[in-house]
């Protein structure tokens, strides 16, 4: 039901749909390249080993269209990159907003 939904139903404006399609595809590069959370200390990485490039665009997401893109951006992922590092992004984005409270 989900993919029904996020293919018909965005959870955005029309205006930002450039955006935020540029931000979903840079999720899964991240992802892909990097990972979102790292074992050790690692430039690109914060004190917490959460990704800061990840984090800031959990931020902007944020603004955007609140929890509900959010959520979107992660089942995003999990189609595009796999459910475990889908799982490691939802670590990496705990408290921006409501996220992980």
């Amino acid at each position: 039901m989900s993919l029904f939904r996020d293919l018909f139903f965005k959870p955005y404006p029309a205006s930002a749909h450039a955006e935020v399609t540029r931000l979903l595809d840079e999720l899964v590069d991240i992802g892909k390249r990097e990972d979102f959370l790292a074992e050790r200390f690692t430039p690109g990485f914060n004190l917490q080993l959460r990704h800061i490039r990840a984090r800031e665009i959990g931020e902007r997401l944020n603004a955007i269209g609140g929890r509900a893109l959010m959520e979107y951006a992660y089942r995003h992922v999990a189609r595009k990159a796999g459910r475990v590092l889908a799982d490691h992004l939802e670590y990496a984005w705990a408290e921006i907003g409501d996220w992980l409270r």
